[in-house]
């Protein structure tokens, strides 16, 4: 039995209303979001990701088609109703630096209080634990302008986690972060997923961390939305064509996107292990120079370890490398 569907589109239209005239931007969209797990938006800037978010979550009308919010159409529930179900967390910096974190928090209970409603214990204990549960019990007394970027986006979790909306939507939240602060807020959002049976969908240009940790993804292009599990898309070759427009290509090996580079000539690369292997190759490409996989009739490149790189050309005269340094200063002119 699969898990239990949270939202479901048929036919969806996404686009914008002007001056009583709809502009299309995506159409015939057909998709579903499950609890208990995280989903991730990918595609390039312009594609429709904040229009298609904004849809979802109601902040913005649809043109045509069905959206579904556990079995009920998303235009029939007034505004604290839909509060109640989805929790939106946006890109923008909020103006709150002179707000704790446990006040910020305490924000997302108006829906269940209303805006002057008073805070029951309960209330007090679910703002408690959506505290500790990013990670800022430490924090809880500090104000927001005191705070780091990362730790201000993890109190706007904890906010969106306090309203118990079995849906939370995500549009872009590590865009501003450094590479540990979003490896982290990924990791959270899955666990949150995970362990309190939420479902979590995360625009997202971190494609890296949404394919290590994201149990579905969403592919929008031009061409419209292609969903999946990671490995099925990886493995079918569905992210191949997800910035076909652009100078890149997508290494199912690296998991990531790469530059798609002009080669001038072949050489075989040999190595101890596939670490070696890995950045001797990775050398390499940034150079111009093809890997292959056979030897024959080319220059050769065997690493030993990072201080031992051992040149062989065509002639078979051999020069020994003690660093990548000394090898990239130098193989240009012997490869010529």
């Amino acid at each position: 039995m699969g898990k239990e569907i949270i939202l479901s589109a048929k036919d969806l239209s996404i686009g914008y209303h002007s001056k009583g005239t709809n502009t299309s931007v995506h159409d015939h969209l057909n998709f579903s979001l499950r609890k208990g797990e995280l989903t991730s938006l990918l595609g390039p800037n312009g594609v429709g990701k904040s229009t298609l978010m904004r849809t979802i979550s109601a902040l913005q009308p649809r043109i045509g088609g069905s959206l579904t919010l556990e079995g009920k159409e998303l235009n029939e529930y007034n505004e604290r109703e839909r509060s109640r179900t989805i929790g939106v967390v946006l890109t923008d910096k909020a103006q709150i630096g002179g707000l704790t974190v446990n006040e910020v928090v305490a924000l997302g209970r108006q829906p269940h209080t209303g805006f002057f409603g008073r805070l029951s214990t309960r209330d007090k204990e679910l703002i408690e634990s959506a505290i500790l549960s990013v990670g800022l019990g430490i924090k809880r007394s500090s104000y927001m302008a005191e705070l780091s970027d990362g730790e201000r986006q993890k109190a706007m979790i904890a906010k969106a986690l306090v309203q118990e909306s079995p849906l939370i939507l995500l549009d872009e939240p590590t865009a501003f972060l450094d590479a540990a602060s979003r490896i982290e807020i990924t990791q959270l959002l899955h666990e949150i997923a995970t362990t309190q049976n939420r479902s979590i969908l995360l625009s997202t240009h971190d494609i890296e961390q949404a394919l290590i940790l994201s149990d579905r993804l969403w592919l929008l292009t031009k061409k419209g939305l292609k969903c999946g599990t990671p490995e099925d898309l990886v493995l079918n070759h569905q992210l191949d064509s997800l910035f076909e427009d652009k100078n890149v290509i997508f290494n199912k090996e690296r998991g990531t996107f790469v530059p798609s580079i002009k080669h001038s000539q072949g050489i075989y690369i040999k190595a101890e292990n596939e670490t070696l292997l890995r950045w001797g190759v990775n050398a390499m490409n940034r150079l111009g120079f093809r890997p292959e996989n056979s030897e024959k009739k080319i220059a050769s490149l065997t690493i030993m370890n990072a201080n031992k790189i051992i040149y062989r050309g065509t002639d078979q005269t051999e020069v020994t490398f003690n660093s990548f340094e000394e090898l990239t200063n130098t193989i240009t002119e012997l490869l010529s």
